[in-house]
């Protein structure tokens, strides 16, 4: 049994850890040499003797550990992230953790309201010829207009009327997280096959008891894959947001304040927890998906 079980996990690793592993490696290989090629001619330049008098192992160590480098080394990045998360507070701003939080806030938020806003959408639009042609063709232009542009127009309009911290980000989150959803929802909703929407009729079902026993249960494969896109969206919009408004706060603010400082560094530390906040939140999507549909039939 013991060893029945070892070349399970040997299997297992070989299948789905190897590949991830050596694709790892080889970003890392790849992000080194990048590094010491973009940073070398400022090392040369401001760090080297003039005089020539250095050996490329001088020179391969002044690009590793440059204070202001064109591209960070992988272990500068991970020195600066680390010193971030033990170093500090959570409560203070040079921790990412606190940035983080506010960061997710928005795009929780954001992801709520895209997602409601895409289901009454897709709802509307299967059950309307009317809002069919009036409405989609409208959604799929409204992505056509880059956020950046969105943005500081949302921003200045709430605004006005008086909303400012999480509100104005939440919607610009909003408006990337409905539209994956609104898509996927018109095309799970209208996934029945007619026979099916036919047996109900049969039964003097009315539209909505169609909708809640039919359409939602046959439209979550379809659901599931578009708040992972949603969700992820969010977390680009809330960033985004977060540029124009000049936010102390924020992974956003962050990116921000280290491109006026020129601290490359904190810009790809910055990076690197925005992702993870993005894998977290997709891979909490998920476990929902698998959560909801671990009953479902498999066709």
């Amino acid at each position: 049994m013991t060893d029945t079980f070892r070349t399970s996990r040997v299997t297992r690793f070989q299948r789905q850890g190897l590949p991830v592993a050596v694709m790892l490696l080889a970003v890392l290989l790849v992000w080194y040499g990048a590094a010491w090629a973009l940073n070398a001619p400022g090392a040369i330049e401001r760090v080297l003797p003039a005089d020539g008098a250095w050996t490329w192992q001088e020179l391969l160590r002044a690009t590793m550990a440059m204070q202001r480098p064109v591209l960070p080394a992988p272990h500068q990045v991970a020195l600066d992230f680390w010193s971030s998360l033990v170093d500090w507070p959570l409560d203070s701003p040079r921790n990412l953790l606190f940035h983080v939080a506010v960061t997710a806030e928005s795009t929780l938020w954001g992801f709520v309201l895209g997602t409601a806003l895409g289901l009454f959408l897709s709802v509307c639009i299967v059950h309307s010829r009317t809002l069919d042609r009036a409405l989609l063709p409208w959604i799929v232009a409204s992505q056509t207009v880059p956020v950046l542009a969105i943005a500081p127009i949302v921003l200045v309009i709430l605004g006005s009327l008086g909303f400012a911290g999480v509100a104005p980000k939440a919607v610009i989150a909003m408006y990337l997280c409905f539209f994956p959803v609104t898509v996927a929802m018109v095309q799970g909703l209208r996934s029945p096959q007619r026979i099916e929407t036919e047996m109900l009729h049969t039964y003097a079902a009315t539209r909505w008891q169609t909708l809640w026993l039919l359409r939602l249960p046959a439209a979550l494969p379809f659901l599931f894959p578009a708040l992972r896109v949603g969700i992820a969206a969010g977390l680009v919009g809330a960033m985004v947001a977060e540029l124009p408004t000049g936010a102390v706060a924020g992974l956003g603010a962050r990116l921000l304040t280290g491109s006026y400082y020129g601290n490359t560094i904190q810009i790809w530390s910055a990076l690197v927890m925005s992702a993870l906040l993005g894998l977290t939140l997709t891979t909490v999507v998920a476990g929902v998906e698998r959560l909801v549909l671990r009953n479902r039939p498999q066709s």
